[in-house]
């Protein structure tokens, strides 16, 4: 006579959605070092020049972000759809007052012609594209992503949001530290914009809103700040 096959024990869903949650803060970990590394090995260790770092550091972000989004499953159409109205607004808002902040600065020399705009357009848009990922969308949506969003639960909401804020703050350290030129009383001067151009993602949970907002500060800073010491980093 023999046995009884043993069952086979399946997880079961809140098992499952636990492991994924977990995996996110992996991500977060992951994501934190990555922060770090890039421009620390590119911009300090390697020193490459600045346009060839801005290659570099922007197909990296773009690559990271997709690679998340993949192993997290998401649906990309629908993510980015998510409330992107209110993202897109929200994102234009942010980048009209890191632009001001920008503007109250003393302004310095910049190119001319074809120069200028393809800077604008490298240095401006996809390099302010990649910093609005790293440094304000990837962090919050991860937060999110590891305690998901219940209906009916504000207290449980406003936490989550406090703490993917923090992410966001942890990852703008991370990544200034990264440069040599930061590490002294400057890296300081990037937190006063990390709560404006993340707030759009943060309201939203759509990813556009925080590189919109970014790229608003990146594009004025090519235009009015171009040889600045804040902006536009690595600086040497």
């Amino acid at each position: 006579m023999t046995a009884a096959p043993t069952p086979i024990r399946t997880p079961s869903v809140p098992a499952r959605i636990s492991a994924e949650q977990s995996r996110q803060w992996l991500w977060l970990g992951g994501g934190l070092l990555f922060a770090f590394l890039v421009p620390f090995v590119f911009a300090d260790l390697i020193a490459v020049p600045r346009d060839g770092y801005y290659a570099i550091y922007s197909l990296s972000v773009f690559a990271f972000f997709g690679a998340w989004i993949r192993a997290s499953r998401l649906d990309a159409r629908a993510f980015l759809a998510r409330n992107w109205i209110w993202a897109v607004v929200l994102g234009l808002v942010a980048g009209g007052v890191l632009a001001a902040i920008v503007l109250k600065g003393s302004g310095t020399a910049h190119p001319h012609g074809a120069t200028f705009a393809g800077e604008i357009v490298w240095r401006g848009v996809v390099y302010g594209a990649a910093d609005g990922i790293l440094l304000g969308s990837f962090p919050i949506l991860v937060v999110f992503a590891a305690i998901p969003f219940k209906h009916g639960h504000r207290g449980r909401t406003l936490a989550t949001g406090a703490l993917a804020l923090v992410a966001a703050f942890a990852f703008t350290g991370a990544y200034h530290a990264g440069y040599p030129d930061f590490r002294s009383g400057k890296i300081g001067q990037p937190f006063r914009g990390t709560a404006i151009w993340s707030a759009p993602t943060l309201l939203t949970l759509n990813p556009l809103g925080a590189p919109i907002a970014h790229i608003g500060l990146h594009v004025s800073a090519v235009i009015h700040s171009y040889r600045t010491d804040v902006f536009l980093p690595p600086h040497r």
